[in-house]
């Protein structure tokens, strides 16, 4: 290796360290879960194992691999089925399979707008959409969180076809964007809504199948994106659109185009979770988990830091400074809960905060231990 490289390497990597922001892989320790984005146990259900082995059972013969992109040999009559299968789950006209939740915000933002177009996005996206913003030909502007009286000046100042971003729960805050009044100000200012629905997907809804529906949104937006690693326990994820948009997608989204397609059993263990999610006792996941949710927050007095307005399983505690946020997961950590610091540049400087995700399977008693060890730093 060059040396000029190597002392870059080094260089770049000590710049972390000293910020406290080095960032590491470490095999997850048998803590309770308050970190994972596993909402509803999918990852592990019984139950839904059962149906997976059953499915993967009827077609015995199944390769392992996809052996192709879906361009060339990946594609199969199971793929297009589960689209057609994802689109009417959410009342959608069609919809694109991803492999990830982030190739499909970065695959439709790099894609879609043109050189002279503007894209719109809540500062608080996601970083796949801003990786694909920056990968576009097109000007892009944030908007202030939530904020749609910012969101009309900058959509008044705008050029060429405008695109307005945002996500209908955000992933670092858990609150809610305000979608009908940015609807109808795309509606109006003949804006496409592009709307990510990663951390609504499964929970939000009648049938965990998200905000849009629940506010009669759907015919308003451009896309929506539902993700598979979350809620669903499973990966990949689906632009849902209208067949134009589809269409321009298989023959202009390079990340689609030249990437290996999702292979039979990814696609199989989808179908089982999805109808997985319509039941009772999935129904019954839920409410329990939104009581958990409730629970905690009502049991969490104010103290030092702030524990930001969230309904969602999403619930962030501000602890200011890498270093401060550091010790304080730590602390937590070393009584047994799993959770983890988010420091800055995920989040502004200042804002850095103990992110602790709220699930089905967590206990009554996991929920108030964890109230109390907050409380007692």
């Amino acid at each position: 290796m060059s040396h000029s490289i190597q002392q870059h390497l080094l260089s770049k990597i000590q710049q972390r360290k000293s910020e406290h922001n080095f960032r590491s892989l470490k095999v997850r320790e048998p803590l309770i879960d308050f970190t994972s984005n596993d909402y509803l146990g999918f990852a592990c259900d019984e139950q839904l194992r059962e149906m997976f082995w059953a499915a993967l059972k009827q077609q015995a013969d199944f390769p392992f691999g996809s052996t192709g992109s879906r361009l060339l040999s990946g594609n199969s009559k199971y793929a297009e089925d589960l689209e057609t299968f994802l689109a009417a789950y959410h009342q959608s006209p069609t919809a694109l399979l991803f492999n990830s939740g982030y190739t499909a915000n970065y695959g439709l933002l790099c894609s879609l707008p043109y050189r002279g177009d503007t894209i719109i996005y809540d500062e608080l996206v996601h970083a796949s959409i801003h990786d694909g913003i920056r990968a576009s030909k097109a000007d892009g502007t944030a908007f202030r969180h939530n904020d749609w009286n910012d969101l009309e000046e900058k959509l008044n100042a705008a050029t060429g076809l405008k695109y307005v971003v945002i996500e209908s729960v955000y992933s670092m805050e858990g609150d809610f964007a305000p979608l009908n009044e940015i609807a109808a100000l795309c509606e109006k200012m003949d804006a496409g809504l592009i709307v990510d629905e990663a951390h609504a997907t499964g929970i939000m809804g009648k049938r965990g199948a998200g905000r849009i529906l629940t506010e009669g949104l759907a015919d308003k937006c451009l896309a929506r994106i539902h993700t598979f690693g979350k809620a669903i326990g499973g990966q990949g994820a689906v632009v849902l659109c209208r067949e134009p948009l589809k269409d321009f997608l298989v023959n202009y989204c390079r990340p689609f185009i030249y990437s290996t397609a999702l292979p039979f059993y990814a696609l199989a263990y989808l179908r089982v979770a999805f109808q997985y999610l319509s039941t009772e006792a999935v129904n019954a996941k839920r409410e329990n988990l939104f009581r958990l949710v409730a629970l905690l927050r009502n049991n969490m007095a104010e103290g030092k830091y702030l524990l930001l307005d969230s309904l969602t399983p999403i619930q962030s505690l501000v602890v200011p400074g890498n270093d401060a946020v550091i010790q304080f997961t730590e602390k937590l950590r070393s009584t047994g809960f799993d959770v983890r610091p988010i420091k800055y540049p995920t989040v502004p400087q200042g804002e850095e905060r103990v992110r602790i995700c709220i699930h089905s399977f967590n206990t009554e008693e996991e929920v108030l231990n964890l109230a109390q060890a907050i409380q007692s730093l």
